[in-house]
């Protein structure tokens, strides 16, 4: 029998230049496999919380050298000699060991590390990829997820004016993980040469898109349609647009503050704010809003479901953090038809995988993603292949721990051929 003999995790940077975990499963066999932990910057106020020093004399307090130490002193005593192939019931030891609802004790940095190391072990040890055995354990069929990619950055995500945190392009029109990957590659690089034709600006945010000051929302989702037709496709047909708001992040006092970016907000209510959004979405090509209203305004999340769930993709990311329990109140409640999927938000590969059975039992799509702190992990490309996710959001197409994970999806897609 495969038995765990240590486990040891290491500081790294994740995308921003902040610290992550690195952590390192052996098993007595010799076999080897680690994991890294991304993090997020716009963080829904009920996700699992992620472990931090809070030392200022080291990556000013942001260091994780404490969750370290629970990996090395508390969980590694814990799984030491358990056989790795239990993933469930190793997952839910590490749940119990923590002992709190948010993970506040050991982090979930520290959990996540160590459940998905633990993953990539057993994909080892069964000569198995990553993806059959997620598989295994989600008992799904295998497919390819249609890529949301963001090319333009507003929001907690940038240092422009954009209220919007991002702006997405979907390749609806084409079934192959190559075609949606190239269609997605050479929009990006037309808007590229329409913001520099205009003399804007070409940096790019946290999630690689494009970080330009623009007047509103919908400027930025105008230049994307003429960089959809430059690229020489059609709007809608076969390439389409997905949003996320991130409405909480200019939710202020029950009222929704639009332009606040730009220095002069104007403040509406939850009802006109949905007014609002249901206007674009019969101006504009859009299938999908992600979090359209604030985390806790769950009375204007049903009125938005009420007018747009039968027309759009209602995506819930900060509301339902990849918990079962928001989850099932969304259900109750009829908010939403969609769950943004985000391993870090919950801790463990089974709770994650749990929350998304609970999904489909009840008819809401998913869709896996990273987070604006990324590493070049790729574990959420072989996630969205062995759990039939239908979707994914890894970002734009630049910044290698973007990119990284839509090179992964391109591997897989050959190798199955």
């Amino acid at each position: 029998m495969n038995k765990i003999k240590d486990i040891r995790a290491i500081e790294v940077l994740d995308s921003r230049g902040t610290p992550t975990l690195s952590v390192t499963v052996t098993l007595d066999n010799g076999v080897s496999a680690s994991a890294m932990v991304p993090s997020g910057a716009s963080t829904g106020a009920h996700e699992a919380v992620e472990l931090r020093d809070q030392d200022p004399s080291r990556y000013f307090g942001k260091g994780v050298l404490k969750a370290i130490t629970n990996v090395e002193e508390i969980i590694l005593p814990a799984l030491k000699g358990k056989n790795p192939l239990e993933q469930t019931k190793l997952d839910q030891l590490l749940i119990d060991l923590d002992g709190t609802p948010n993970k506040s004790k050991l982090g979930a940095n520290a959990i996540l590390g160590v459940s998905l190391a633990i993953a990539r072990a057993c994909a080892l040890i069964t000569k198995k990829e990553l993806y059959s055995y997620i598989q295994e354990l989600f008992k799904e069929i295998l497919s390819f997820p249609m890529p949301m990619m963001n090319i333009i950055n507003g929001g907690a995500h940038s240092d422009n004016t954009i209220d919007f945190q991002e702006f997405m392009i979907v390749p609806v029109g084409f079934s192959s993980m190559h075609d949606r990957i190239r269609v997605g590659s050479e929009v990006f690089h037309s808007l590229k040469k329409l913001l520099h034709e205009k003399k804007l600006s070409i940096s790019v945010g946290d999630e690689g898109g494009f970080a330009p000051h623009l007047k509103s929302n919908e400027e930025a989702i105008e230049y994307i349609l003429l960089a959809i037709e430059k690229a020489g496709y059609k709007p809608k047909e076969e390439v389409a647009i997905a949003l996320d708001c991130a409405a909480s992040f200019f939710f202020e006092d029950g009222l929704y503050l639009t332009q606040k970016k730009m220095g002069s907000p104007k403040k509406v209510n939850s009802l006109e704010y949905i007014n609002y959004l249901v206007s674009l979405t019969e101006k504009f090509p859009i299938i999908s809003i992600e979090d359209g209203l604030d985390e806790n305004d769950w009375e204007g999340w049903q009125v938005l479901s009420n007018r747009l769930g039968k027309k759009v993709q209602l995506v819930g990311d900060d509301i339902f953090v990849t918990n079962p329990l928001f989850l099932q109140k969304g259900i109750d409640l009829n908010v939403a038809n969609s769950i943004l999927i985000k391993l870090n938000q919950i801790g463990t590969l089974t709770e994650t995988l749990n929350t998304m059975k609970l999904a489909k039992e009840n008819n809401y799509k998913t869709i896996i993603s990273h987070r604006s702190g990324e590493t070049e992990d790729t574990f959420i490309a072989d996630l969205a292949v062995g759990t039939n996710a239908g979707q994914i959001k890894t970002g734009s197409l630049s910044r290698s721990e973007r990119t990284s994970k839509y090179n992964r999806l391109l591997t897989i897609e050959q190798s199955s051929r």
